[in-house]
Order: C-alpha cells, then structure tokens, then sequence
C-alpha cells in the first residue's frame, strides 16, 4: 500500500509538474507577445495596448520610424495626430536632428522616412535614392520674435514698419544698423542694453533655421553687389558677423524660442523663428506669449518648406497622408504651419479667436545645397573650428 501510495503520488507530481510547465510556456509567450505590443490590453512600453502611452504600438498599426527637425516634434507627439496616424494604419515613432545632420549624417538605411525643413535639405537626401518620393505637407515664413518696445524701437529707426496689423521687418534697413554697430541703448531709453542691435540665432553649422536666415543674407547682398554675388569668399566676409558676433548659440531652433518665452526681452530681443513656432505656441490651451510679445516678418523671407522623404513604402505612404489627409493637415495648421492643401491656418487661428496670419511680403529661394553649405562652412570656419563632419575635406 505504502509503495501503491509512493507511486501514485509520484505520478500525480509528475502530472503537476508537466501542467505547472505549460502553464509557464504560455505566460512566458504571453509575456514576449504583450512586450511587443501585439496582445490587446498591453504596452511593449508601459501603454495599455490602446495607444495610451510614450508612443504605444497598437495592433492592426504598422510600425515606422523616421527623424525629423525639432521644431515637427509636437505635431508628431500630438494626441490627436497620434490617434489619426492609427486610425490610418500607422504607430509613428521618431527621434529629432537638425536638418543638416539629416541630410549628411543619418543613416538612411534604418529610417522609414526622414522630415527636414528646407528643400535644400530635402535635396541632398533624395539625391542619395533615386527610388526616394518627396511630399512637402506644409511649409513656415521665417520670421522675428520679439517684443512691443523693440519693435517700437526699430519703427523709429526706420528698420521696422506696419502694414495693416502687422509688422514687417525690412532686412536690408536691418543690415545698415547691424554693420554700424548701433548697440539697443543708441536707439531709446525703451530698451539701454549695451548690447548690439542683433538677430539672434541657433548655430549656424548645425541649424537649419540659422541657415534659412543666411539665405535671406546672401541673397540680399547679392542684390546689394550683384558682380560679387556668386562669390563664396567674398559673402563669407560680409555674413560671418550676423553669426559669430552672437556668441554661444545652440543648436536646435526649440532653443532660442524656448529662451524667448521664458527670460523674456533682456536675454532674447529679437529671435530668428519659424512662423509655426510662434503662432502654434499661441493656439495653445496654455500658451506662453504674452501680450507684449510680437511675431514681425521678414521682407524678403525665406520659406521654410518641410519636405518628408519617404524611403521605405511605408514611409512613402506616410508622405502622402501627411498631405493630403484633411484631418492631418488640419491638425499641422493648429500647430501653427501653413498646410500645402488648403487655407486651414486662418480657421485654425480663427477657431481660437485670433486674426489670420500675417502675408509675407516676398519670399526669395535659398540657394542649392551644395552653395549652401559652401557659405555655411566659410561662416563655421569664422568660429575658429570646423564642424567635425567637414574635417576630413578641409584637410584634402
């Protein structure tokens, strides 16, 4: 009996211990499946399966990823962006870099797309495929920040004038004061810095908003010397002041703003923004410009166009709907950008009880990338370093 017992005992725990063994199989699957995101009712990355996390994947969504400018960053992390993209088939998931770097560095290999902010930019990369596709959803003016007494300061000096209710800043009027040398004191008492009248800007060698401003430069002083105006060395001359006299600049354009917002008038009083910036950060439930702060454009501008290099299908298809998708190109405009399809950043300002936007006066083109970065490269040499991807070419 007691060897009966024995036996049978040892029979039912080995039964057990087959049972406990699936029983830990399965969860182990489970495990691995939920980790993935492909199980309803679970997050690979703490969601709850329903898109409700740091950029959950959901099941039916293909996953894509790709890097864009900084200043996309918000639209892409937008609730509503986020739950249209899944509603379309895709969970998008992306890391910033400055144009420049998206253009030479990345490797585009392991990207679905890529999203620039210039057609310079977006040039040298689909020169690197020919299979690539290009669609350009939305585009931003380059303008100024600023403050009410500055640009009162600048009314009176003849750099800044209104139109209608606007402001717009007269670059080449904006060039004269810069190279005299006035200081914000020499203009009022509105402002007594010591500092000299500037725009300021993100790094020149790593930013594509500071390079956006040094089209507008090179083009205006070429209209000034017409025979010199495809002359490299001679524009590096005049250019590199706008840029190294700043001092330390950062190198992504969310810095420079954020500074704006944040310290106000004596650390940043005229900043070198893309429209959205300004404008998306107005339609906000909790927007941090006050009344004092001031959007003034350009004469001439450069239009910042934010070209989406699609490299993968998915990525290609991602490209199309970002354009053509009304509820996407809705949702870019409350963000502050000029969509390519219709007119939806008036109703979005508008819907918040702002005016519609300014007009730009006159935009001009930036130059190709190749003269570009020839001028960016003459300038980042005047900061006493080379910017280490050029390294190797300056030794040659």
């Amino acid at each position: 009996m007691t060897t009966k017992q024995a036996t049978g005992g040892s029979g039912r725990g080995r039964g057990c211990s087959v049972i406990v063994g699936i029983l830990l199989a399965v969860l182990a699957v489970v495990a691995v499946l939920a980790g993935r995101g492909v199980l309803p009712g679970f997050g690979g990355d703490g969601s709850d399966g329903k898109g409700n996390g740091a950029g959950g994947f959901r099941a039916g969504t293909k996953e894509i990823h790709g890097v864009i400018g900084s200043e996309k960053r918000e639209y892409f992390e937008d609730p509503a962006v986020v739950d249209r993209l899944r509603e379309l088939g895709y969970t998008v998931s992306v890391n910033t870099a400055g144009s420049r770097r998206i253009a030479t560095e990345v490797d585009l290999d392991q990207q679905d797309f890529v999203f620039p902010s210039s057609s310079p930019a977006t040039q040298k990369v689909t020169d690197q495929g020919s299979d690539y596709s290009v669609d350009y959803p939305f585009f931003s003016p380059m303008a100024v920040a600023t403050f009410q007494p500055i640009v009162d300061l600048l009314e009176g000096a003849g750099v800044v004038r209104k139109e209608g209710e606007s402001y717009v800043l007269d670059v080449n009027a904006y060039i004269d004061m810069a190279q005299s040398g006035k200081r914000w004191r020499d203009l009022g008492t509105a402002f007594p810095s010591p500092r000299n009248v500037q725009i300021s800007t993100t790094d020149i060698r790593t930013s594509n908003s500071a390079a956006m401003f040094l089209s507008i430069l090179a083009w205006q002083f070429g209209e000034r010397e017409p025979d010199k105006a495809n002359d490299v060395g001679w524009l590096t001359e005049q250019l590199s002041p706008f840029f190294t006299g700043q001092g330390y600049t950062q190198s992504s354009s969310a810095g420079p703003f954020n500074d704006y917002l944040s310290q106000g008038m004596g650390s940043a009083p005229m900043v070198m923004v893309y429209e959205a910036q300004f404008l998306g950060e107005k339609m906000k439930p909790n927007s941090r410009i006050k009344d004092d702060m001031v959007l003034v454009q350009l004469d001439p501008t450069v239009l910042a166009n934010h070209g989406l290099v699609g490299i993968s299908a998915d990525g290609k298809e991602l490209g199309r709907l970002l354009s053509t998708d009304e509820t996407l190109q809705k949702l870019a405009a409350e963000h502050g950008f000029r969509p390519s399809s219709n007119d939806y950043l008036t109703q979005a300002l508008q819907d918040k009880g702002f005016p519609p936007p300014s007009s730009y006066v006159s935009s001009v083109d930036p130059p190709n990338y190749d003269r570009l970065e020839a001028l960016i490269d003459g300038v980042g040499m005047r900061y006493g370093t080379v910017p280490p991807r050029n390294q190797e070419e300056q030794e040659k």
